[in-house]
């Protein structure tokens, strides 16, 4: 936990010191959510057999379907990251070590 936190705070001083930074954690919020929004998606793909066992009248291996799920979870995804992405750009650095 004490080198999440000495990461965290090399982090925060590295944001203070250069504000194009933010756009760059945003991004890489928004990525690591992708990342994982599209490895619960191949593992989908790969629990296909049990999948079909449940759906009724669909295929597991439905191309409207997958893309229709991929979209929906693609864009909550998004949703979910965004907003605390964008909240934590707003703190101000200094001010969050000061209160550790």
């Amino acid at each position: 936990m004490s080198a999440f936190l000495a990461d965290l705070r090399f982090a925060l001083r590295s944001l203070a010191r250069r504000p194009g930074l933010v756009a760059v954690v945003i991004a890489l919020v928004v990525r690591r959510a992708l990342a994982l929004t599209l490895a619960g998606l191949a593992a989908a793909l790969g629990l296909s057999r049990l999948l079909e066992s449940l759906l009724f009248e669909v295929s597991a291996t439905d191309p409207r379907t997958y893309v229709a799920v991929a979209a929906v979870l693609l864009a909550v995804a998004l949703v979910a990251s965004v907003g605390p992405a964008r909240r934590a750009s707003r703190v101000d650095p200094i001010a969050a070590l000061r209160d550790e």
